[in-house]
């Protein structure tokens, strides 16, 4: 029993695992990546709570609380947490719907789905069911953040210009942006420091080793604040609340829950799903294994610390993970290292960034924006398969039309539609011997394979269920009709075949009685067991006899051969 309990501390907080077998040599590696880690974390928690429609300073409580939580909680010795540009539209959707620009009632909705975001996570993580994110296909999760990408960048223009706009939907924005430009009023010179923060930030993007975001925001900040251009109407972050978050449970009244926690659940999709790919990438790398269920469940209790401590939902960073890697990162204490040290600024100096201005937030935010579009891969992807590729370009324009929480609806019921199109209009091949080639062949590609007369081996390439049970059916039936000689037996090769449901065991079952009267056997050949218990299950195994299933096609047409006195050589 001792040695099980030890077992399931290792499992549910690997971070008190690793603080166990942690080597002193690790330690001034983990200091220094901390601190430089640091340079990120204020300027980019500060920009995407701002791009989440909430004031900046609870992008920094969603920052030292998350990195806390997931340090114990958390498989990944690197992944560095905390606000994300790909969570900034769906979180935006709700709040601005019914924050009514009061930023108390703003941040207790981003909190609501923070802890709406760590309870699917974490329920999901127990029950197992880390494979969920699995289920988008990467087209149609490339079409979805590429709309979340625009979305955001959208969101973010009017403040690189010094413009309001009451957001009503991407496209809308788009619209009212041109035309307060047009009527002249864009502030330039707000868009002279933002253009220049987001030039620099691309210019320096590809030196790693450079912290491109923290010298843009410097510079900007240096600028607003030694040229006085606060005075020339130049938006700036203002002065931070002194002090550290405290513990709140969010509740707002006259808002719609529904709207909430599906807000909430697609902040946690899209969140595990940056997470795991993250984490995969990193493990790898590192050579240690990974496991989505913690994961999950470690990006649960981050969400859910977030969202009791006034911060906003979360996920694993692109941008910030790099960073803690190349300043030589070991494990979790970096992120307690940074964690404690926007604490210490807090505390001590909440003023430091009073004239960091809005609209190099904006930049940081649309610097983060261009690097969540995926180009190249749908360019393959659209040489290799253009339906697939049009499934992308619809949940882009999904999100872009429609907004990220009713984009990301229509992923998911493109994602459905997609498995059952490919399962409702399977690949099917009647089989043939193909003299010298071993095995039976599909005649349509071989059409000098031969055919066993009165014999007609179909292969079905697809589970067999309701959505395609029909179209079952009446390929048999075709088949059937399109032989050559009088069919006397009608053979499955059922290899392909991994399920079968109610629906298509009763059409089986049907099947057989029409075959029956037209004097036609129904067999199969390569089933597999957990198939066939489902047969059982259903009252069909016994039914058609244990004669009525052979090991191999081979066997099935030897038995035939045998049974029927045809004079065939195989």
């Amino acid at each position: 029993m001792a040695e099980k309990n030890r077992f399931d501390w290792q499992r549910w907080l690997p971070g008190l695992v690793t603080l166990l077998h942690y080597q002193p040599a690790w330690l001034p590696k983990d200091i220094a990546a901390g601190l430089v880690l640091t340079t990120m974390l204020v300027p980019v928690g500060i920009a995407y709570a701002e791009a989440s429609g909430v004031p900046g300073i609870y992008g920094l409580y969603a920052t030292i609380i998350p990195l806390l939580a997931y340090a114990l909680f958390g498989p990944s010795r690197i992944l560095v947490l905390g606000p994300d540009s790909a969570l900034a539209a769906p979180i935006l959707a709700v709040v601005v719907q019914y924050a009514a620009s009061d930023p108390q009632r703003a941040i207790a909705i981003a909190s609501l789905m923070a802890l709406v975001a760590g309870a699917f996570c974490m329920i999901a993580g127990l029950l197992r069911l880390g494979f969920i994110t699995e289920l988008l296909s990467k087209p149609i999760r490339y079409g979805y953040m590429n709309g979340i990408a625009l979305t955001v960048l959208i969101s973010q223009l009017p403040k690189l210009f010094g413009i309001k706009v009451a957001s009503q939907g991407p496209l809308r924005d788009l619209w009212q942006l041109g035309e307060a430009l047009l009527a002249g009023q864009g502030h330039w010179p707000s868009f002279i420091v933002g253009a220049g923060s987001l030039l620099l930030i691309l210019l320096l993007k590809p030196f790693k080793r450079l912290p491109g975001i923290l010298i843009a925001v410097v510079l900007a900040t240096l600028a607003v604040s030694l040229l006085d251009l606060e005075q020339m109407g130049v938006k700036v972050l203002g002065q931070l609340p002194q002090g550290l978050p405290s513990f709140v449970f969010p509740w707002v009244s006259d808002i719609d829950l529904v709207e909430v926690v599906l807000g909430g659940i697609a902040v946690a999709l899209v969140s595990f799903a940056d997470t795991s790919v993250l984490s995969r990438s990193y493990a790898a790398r590192m050579k240690m294994p990974v496991n989505p269920n913690q994961e999950m469940f470690g990006l649960g209790v981050a969400n859910l610390a977030s969202g009791l401590f006034q911060g906003i939902p979360i996920s694993s960073s692109s941008s910030r993970t790099p960073v803690a890697e190349a300043a030589g990162s070991q494990t979790q204490l970096t992120g307690i290292i940074g964690a404690l040290a926007v604490t210490l600024l807090l505390l001590a100096a909440p003023n430091l960034l009073q004239y960091l201005p809005n609209s190099a937030l904006a930049a940081v935010v649309i610097a983060a924006a261009l690097g969540l579009f995926e180009v190249a891969d749908l360019k393959r992807i659209f040489r290799m398969q253009q339906w697939e590729f049009w499934l992308s370009i619809t949940c882009f324009v999904g999100v872009a039309v429609f907004g990220a929480i009713p984009g990301i609806g229509i992923a998911v019921v493109v994602s459905v539609i997609e498995f059952l199109w490919d399962g409702w209009r399977p690949h099917h091949a009647v089989l043939g011997r193909v003299d010298g080639t071993r095995g039976y062949h599909d005649v349509q590609r071989y059409p000098q394979a031969r055919r066993i007369p009165g014999l007609v081996l179909l292969r079905w390439d697809a589970p067999l269920f309701f959505a395609n049970a029909e179209q079952f059916q009446s390929t048999v039936m075709a088949a059937v009709d399109a032989s050559p000689t009088p069919v006397q037996r009608l053979v499955i090769a059922a290899e392909p075949v991994t399920s079968i449901d109610v629906t298509s065991a009763d059409m089986l079952a049907e099947l057989d009685r029409a075959l029956e009267a037209r004097g036609v056997e129904l067999q199969f050949a390569e089933m597999k067991d957990p198939v066939k218990d489902k047969m059982r299950q259903f009252e069909l195994f016994e039914h058609m006899g244990e004669t009525a299933f052979h090991p191999t096609v081979g066997a099935a047409v030897d038995a035939y051969l045998d049974e029927s006195g045809v004079d065939w050589k195989p």
